[in-house]
């Protein structure tokens, strides 16, 4: 169970280091989330790295929290290669909760990218090979996609809402190297007020967006059935698929 704080921290009222300095000092010795209330407001923080076989790292965290959702999820991701977080959307979606997913253009049709998985799609990287463990849905979900964007923008976001009552966000991308290499930072803020704010982030991005396999992707995947054929699959490495995609993605 998370540690909890009271006080004032991240509010508007001024904090001296003296207030802060035990909070901080315990988040920064690893383990698990803490949880701070802010002007009544739970927030739980969550700081990575963690070691690989530490049951406390982010993905982990995650699915935890992705698990208690009932009626709808909505997520907009940077990158999205966790391959644990996939199998408890695919869960989740079994179950009847209501799904909508955006990821960045240019990370969504990389061949490690779990939104291939709820597209249906299995895609060859550039050596031919199919990432270990794959699990593309038999069924791709429809409320998935790419929203559309100025030249030179991203999608940077990292957030989720869920039920309309909690956020995810903050630095972390759901990847591997933001669990086990990177200096990041997981929140999940409880105030159906900021989650009505987060949703109407998506409800901006989803008008005009891109869903099912875009035309982009389709192209990719005419290329590698070209080049690869259906492809080989990557041996797996220790600790199973969601700890096995490459150490380059953030």
């Amino acid at each position: 169970m998370p540690q909890r704080f009271t006080g004032w921290c991240w509010s508007s009222h001024p904090i001296t280091a003296a207030a802060i300095s035990p909070v901080h000092a315990q988040m920064n010795e690893g383990g698990g989330a803490q949880v701070v209330d802010v002007a009544g407001t739970p927030v739980e923080v969550l700081f990575s790295p963690h070691r690989r076989r530490d049951p406390n790292h982010g993905l982990a965290w995650l699915e935890t929290q992705l698990a208690g959702a009932g009626r709808r999820l909505d997520l907009a991701l940077f990158v999205f290669s966790g391959q644990n977080l996939a199998d408890r959307l695919q869960e989740l979606h079994g179950r009847g909760v209501k799904l909508r997913l955006l990821a960045d253009p240019g990370f969504a049709n990389r061949a490690f990218s779990e939104t291939l998985d709820l597209l249906g799609v299995t895609l060859p990287d550039q050596d031919c090979r199919i990432e270990a463990d794959n699990r593309a849905w038999s069924a791709p979900l429809e409320g998935v996609g790419t929203p559309r964007l100025a030249s030179g923008d991203k999608l940077h976001h990292k957030f989720a809402v869920i039920d309309g009552r909690a956020v995810i966000t903050g630095s972390f991308n759901w990847s591997p190297s933001a669990a086990f290499q990177n200096d990041e930072t997981l929140l999940l803020i409880r105030s159906p007020l900021l989650a009505r704010h987060f949703e109407a982030e998506i409800d901006r991005l989803w008008r005009g967006a891109e869903l099912g396999v875009s035309g982009r992707l389709a192209r990719r995947m005419e290329q590698r059935r070209r080049s690869c054929g259906s492809g080989r699959e990557r041996p797996s490495a220790a600790g199973g698929a969601a700890m096995a995609a490459p150490s380059t993605i953030r």
